[in-house]
């Protein structure tokens, strides 16, 4: 093996040129690889996006992304002549990744296939940094070790890709060096079992049969989504705040309302409260009106909910907020109000895009929770750590917060899942996890309720629960 770098690029680039000169059969097996390539990076990739690919080819996968603005790099002339052919609407740049000639801003970076074939990866991670924002992400995926041999022997009978010797990394070796690079890793995927397109069997293998343990641990590709550490993350401007809206959906929550004045914290630039009603059989809309007028100096709004569910409540609140940052505080003040200022600094300093609370972690007070509603939040939480690709431990806390932009791009993306949420929980975890946010989870002490009765039936609703893991797992992993 070459080991001058000059050297080592110059026999890479020879080989890819070959490459493209040569005609690729259609029905080759390496096609369906990159089939299924296509699909995945288009689930992970909401299309309009600013996209640069390093290493592009031809430039195939970034045109399957449909960017609004597309730029794809790579050293080998051949294969951008190629690319600009098949996709003249697309920017392609010849340069080495070493040296990344590139400036701008995007919103997604896909290395796809590369770091195996990169003479020093960390390099090239590190140069990346300079063309983030806040939201980029970055997309790697790379060869497993576990398909070293198989893949070898495929080479050698000239079935699969002309690859040359390649770097052959552990899922801990790519996480270490996009730590080294300033990168926060969000999640991870292994995916393709069976990268051969036969009757059903590819179907079972890649959709099903991928997503569970051990057999996951067999897939060719490993998925890694990361985005710049928090530390090097533009934090908010600490002169110029962002304002809040905090949201509380009330039905029958009558004997609640004073409290939530009186204990409603004033966070960053300022804190407007949004009161959604729902159809209460007690006084609670009117119970809010004479609030208002005793608190004058809280900017206060509310709205009676058109519809049905605490999912419509905070539907109709999210789009009268005025913030830059959205809440939902649960009207039961089982989630003390003191708290949202933890879930504020969390998203005002980048340690996450998604704040979720959790009140499986500290011990309860008296009757706040059943036994049978912890078991079955317990096991909740297990199911939606194994769809989302995230640690979530408690997916129905009320108290949820997202910054207003990204929860516009959540609301335009809706349609994927549909309107199927009637807790609100879901359609917002859900939208977050396809969005590739960071998800953070903050401890909170979990209150008994002073006032009326909770408006959640736990068979019934653990009923609906359960029915939306087994749609979200069709929408999200049988892919």
């Amino acid at each position: 093996m070459t080991l001058s770098p000059s050297a080592y690029q110059r026999e890479r680039r020879d080989h890819w040129n070959r490459v493209s000169a040569q005609k690729q059969k259609p029905n080759r097996p390496g096609a369906y690889y990159q089939e299924l390539l296509h699909q995945y990076f288009r689930y992970m990739v909401p299309a309009g996006k600013r996209v640069l690919e390093v290493g592009c080819g031809q430039g195939d996968l970034l045109a399957a992304m449909s960017p609004t603005y597309g730029v794809g790099l790579d050293f080998s002339e051949r294969m951008l002549d190629a690319a600009r052919k098949k996709h003249p609407h697309l920017f392609f740049v010849q340069a080495d990744a070493h040296g990344m000639p590139i400036n701008g801003k995007f919103d997604v970076i896909i290395l796809s296939d590369l770091v195996n074939d990169l003479w020093d990866v960390q390099t090239v991670l590190e140069s990346l940094r300079a063309l983030c924002h806040a939201k980029t992400r970055l997309i790697i995926n790379f060869y497993s070790n576990f398909w070293r041999l198989p893949l070898s022997l495929v080479n050698r009978l000239g079935l699969g890709a002309d690859l040359l010797e390649q770097n052959w990394f552990a899922p801990h070796d790519v996480d270490n060096l996009l730590h080294l690079a300033g990168f926060e890793i969000i999640n991870r995927r292994n995916k393709i079992l069976f990268p051969l397109k036969t009757f059903l069997l590819n179907a079972f293998f890649n959709r099903y049969l991928v997503n569970l343990v051990p057999f996951k641990w067999f897939a060719l590709t490993n998925i890694v989504i990361a985005r710049l550490e928090p530390e090097l993350l533009p934090v908010s401007n600490r002169e110029n705040p962002p304002t809040v809206s905090v949201v509380v959906a009330a039905r029958n929550e009558a004997g609640h309302i004073d409290s939530i004045f009186q204990r409603l914290p004033q966070l960053g630039g300022g804190t407007e409260l949004i009161f959604v009603e729902g159809h209460s059989t007690d006084n609670t809309y009117e119970t809010i009106q004479e609030a208002m007028k005793r608190y004058p100096d809280i900017q206060c709004r509310l709205f009676r909910q058109p519809g049905k569910g605490k999912g419509d409540a905070v539907r109709v609140g999210f789009e009268n907020a005025a913030g830059d940052i959205m809440m939902i505080l649960d009207a039961d003040l089982t989630v003390p109000p003191e708290d949202l200022h933890r879930f504020y600094e969390a998203l005002a300093a980048g340690k996450g895009e998604f704040i979720n609370g959790v009140r499986l972690v500290y011990p309860m007070e008296d009757q706040a929770m059943r036994f049978f509603n912890i078991l079955g939040n317990k096991s909740f939480s297990l199911a939606f750590t194994w769809l989302l690709e995230q640690p979530i431990k408690d997916t129905l806390c009320g108290t949820k917060v997202i910054w207003k932009s990204d929860y516009d791009v959540l609301a335009e993306n809706r349609a994927y899942f549909g309107d199927f949420d009637p807790f609100g929980d879901f359609d917002l975890l859900f939208g977050a996890a396809k969005l590739n946010l960071k998800i953070v989870e903050i401890p909170v002490r979990y209150r008994s309720r002073k006032y009326g009765e909770t408006n959640i039936d736990r068979w019934r609703h653990g009923w609906m629960l359960l029915k939306m893991v087994v749609f979200a797992a069709r929408r999200m992993k049988f892919i």
